[in-house]
């Protein structure tokens, strides 16, 4: 269970979270749903420890993480039957990193959801997605 925090004496949503929206945890995480999801399924893996960034965390709290990543796609592939997968940290506000504690996002993809998914994470910046390699 998350504890209150206070981070630049503001409090933080990720440490006040109900437990009844805990999907899954473990030692050093949860997983819960994204409360404004971008597709059906969206996931958010959750450091326990009141810490900004995947760059902050531990080797322990890093694995644990992908621990619980691995559980959450299992149970999102029985469950949704997704096609594909997006997995994604938002380091940093100037990387668009709203809560300033780490969570990890989990967006199953599913096939039409968007016109051309050429690219993926290449299209946070627009006109980088489309790209020919070698």
């Amino acid at each position: 269970m998350l504890r209150r925090c206070y981070a630049l004496r503001m409090s933080c949503l990720f440490c006040a979270l109900d437990q009844d929206r805990v999907l899954a945890e473990n030692s050093v995480g949860i997983a819960i749903r994204d409360a404004y999801p971008v597709s059906r399924g969206h996931t958010l893996i959750v450091a326990k420890r009141h810490v900004a960034s995947w760059f902050d965390a531990t080797a322990e709290e890093r694995s644990g993480l992908m621990k619980l990543l691995g559980g959450e796609k299992a149970r999102l592939d029985q469950e949704m039957s997704p096609a594909a997968y997006n997995i994604g940290i938002n380091a940093g506000r100037v990387a668009g990193q709203t809560i300033d504690h780490l969570h990890i996002h989990l967006i199953p993809r599913y096939p039409g959801d968007v016109p051309d998914p050429t690219g993926g994470v290449r299209n946070i910046i627009p006109g980088q997605g489309r790209y020919s390699p070698g």
